[in-house]
């Protein structure tokens, strides 16, 4: 294929893009200017920025919330979307589709759940002032968390990488159950009729096979999400609910696919391009067809998903971690230290989430109700579920949600970001340790090489 010079030029950036680390890095990036702005003599302006109110008029109704508001439940309904959406994906023909390999991940992720919950509880008990933030610590971080893993390339097992993909899954289901359940406000059951009646609809069209983007989008966004914003149940919600309506059938199964796109392939090759540069009219029609062929192959749940990764890792996430992630260091950082839900956050996210999910892995390989996967051994295990205690997005989205006064709301925020340093950088070394080193490499193994390197056709 012919390279032109923006290839050339794209190639480092296409790189980057790609690269499973680039989603956390951004992620690190928002939130490191977050915290400089925010303790730095442009703070006001940086709180002023994310309470300027925008709104929408139509026919003389008003939808106004503030920038703050438009990013949390706005952008992150998108976020939410996308989770639903792996989440319908692994279900469908993952790792979830097989209940036997599904067992001890989502176990596992449930476990580390409600140990860091515990713990959270046990330091502020319920009645207290502070008692609502138990949901903070609950939840991994997908993104920083297996970004920090892909560091570790080949010196750990595929295997672990989908068992923390699959933990990791777990919590963002357990997080939106606890969001929906225990930090909804008031809920205004006429509106909440009309998300029903949307999610019903969306539902109704997957049955009959539409397979439109744009009416999903139309419906989800117009109707679904405008619905649940206004209900009082948190409009991310509605994100994750209308995830499942996402027809994940293709309408060419492999060997149609591959009957089809050989009869494509002959009429392009026996059509005469008259020796131009450019293609035909009847090769434009075959072009087309095979395009329309491919998109049949794939499914509207695996385009969306692979569409809308980019704007969620790299604009999304950064975002929201530069909205949210801007706490004000306190001028008695001691007190601040030693409050109680400062030490509930860190405690239930460096603490929790391992022994949480250690245990319900013991428990179930002791009792024999499942096994590990192949290449996973125990000491993989112990610093995947230490990189599980960085909590970062879901533990600041929840944060935004559990807490009305400023005060609890920044300890959290500092907890949550020095337990996300320690918890990834303490998995990612155990990790690195844990490795096993290259076997040594003899002379009799390097001749062998040679000798089947020099034999092999070329």
């Amino acid at each position: 294929m012919r390279k032109d010079p923006i290839d050339r030029l794209r190639r480092p950036f296409d790189h980057f893009m790609h690269h499973q680390t680039t989603g956390g890095v951004l992620l690190f990036i928002g939130a490191l200017v977050s915290m400089v702005l925010a303790n730095s003599p442009w703070r006001e302006a940086y709180h002023h920025l994310w309470e300027v109110p925008m709104g929408l008029d139509l026919g003389g109704y008003r939808l106004e919330r503030s920038l703050h508001h438009w990013v949390n439940d706005g952008l992150m309904a998108l976020f939410f979307f996308v989770v639903g959406l792996e989440l319908k994906r692994e279900v469908v023909g993952g790792e979830l589709s097989d209940p036997r390999k599904a067992l001890l991940p989502v176990a596992a992720g449930f476990g580390g759940m409600i140990m860091p919950a515990l713990l959270y509880t046990l330091l502020n008990p319920p009645g207290s002032s502070t008692a609502s933030g138990w949901g903070v610590p609950m939840a991994t971080d997908i993104a920083f968390a297996l970004g920090i893993m892909a560091l570790l390339g080949s010196k750990v097992p595929a295997a672990l990488k989908v068992f923390l993909t699959t933990v990791a899954i777990a919590d963002d289901l357990g997080s939106v159950l606890v969001i929906a359940f225990f930090y909804t406000s008031d809920i205004g059951w006429s509106y909440l009729a009309i998300g029903g009646g949307a999610l019903a609809l969306m539902t109704l069209a997957n049955l009959m096979g539409v397979r439109s983007a744009l009416f999903y989008g139309v419906v989800g966004i117009c109707l679904l999400w405008t619905a649940f914003l206004l209900s009082g149940v948190h409009a991310t919600i509605a994100g994750v609910l209308a995830a499942f309506t996402i027809p994940a059938r293709t309408k060419l199964n492999e060997a149609q696919f591959l009957s089809s796109l050989r009869k494509l392939t002959d009429r392009f090759s026996r059509q005469d391009p008259n020796g131009l540069p450019t293609l035909t009219e009847e090769q434009m029609q075959t072009v087309s067809a095979i395009k329309d062929s491919a998109k049949h192959a794939e499914t509207p749940l695996q385009r969306l998903e692979q569409g809308l990764h980019p704007l969620v890792a790299f604009v999304i996430l950064p975002l929201f971690a530069f909205a949210n992630a801007g706490v004000e260091l306190p001028n008695d950082m001691p007190s601040a230290l030693q409050g109680t839900v400062f030490l509930g956050v860190l405690l239930g996210l460096v603490v929790g989430k391992p022994v949480g999910i250690l245990v319900t892995c013991w428990l179930l390989l002791r009792t024999g109700a499942a096994k590990l996967s192949a290449g996973i051994r125990w000491g993989h295990l112990v610093g995947m579920s230490i990189l599980a205690g960085v909590g970062f997005t879901m533990s600041l989205f929840v944060n935004e949600l559990a807490f009305q006064d400023a005060e609890p709301v920044q300890q959290a925020k500092l907890a949550i970001i020095l337990a996300s340093v320690i918890a990834g950088g303490g998995g990612y070394l155990w990790l690195r340790s844990a490795a096993e080193p290259a076997p040594a490499k003899s002379e009799g193994d390097r001749s062998a090489r040679k000798k089947a390197k020099s034999t092999t056709p070329h």
